[in-house]
């Protein structure tokens, strides 16, 4: 079986793959990159092909690879002043403090 040959993969490895190369792809990443990425993700869920024959039956499935291609963020916050990000985080911190107070009432009721 030569190298990146996929005839050892079930359907619906095949499908997480197509699925996750398109999610890449509508982010910008170039679609070699996307499909490489792809397959690296259902190769880590998953252990590699799942077909008979192949090594790793049974095992569970890890959805812990797929998450973590969603968390993406920061930009926002990266493009502000610090001293924004301070005066915010200033806010934030003493509306927590004034709520405190109020669920602590609330919950002797």
């Amino acid at each position: 079986m030569p190298r990146g040959d996929k005839s050892k993969y079930t359907h619906k490895q095949q499908r997480q793959a197509e699925h996750i190369e398109k999610g890449y792809e509508n982010r910008g990443t170039k679609s070699a990159e996307a499909e490489r990425r792809a397959w690296a993700t259902v190769n880590k869920m998953t252990g590699g092909g799942k077909k008979a024959g192949g090594p790793g039956r049974g095992k569970p499935l890890n959805k812990a690879p797929a998450k973590r291609g969603g968390k993406l963020g920061g930009s926002a916050t990266a493009s502000r002043s610090p001293a924004a990000r301070s005066a915010s985080a200033k806010k934030a911190a003493a509306t927590r403090k004034r709520r405190q107070g109020t669920r602590a009432r609330q919950t002797r009721r």
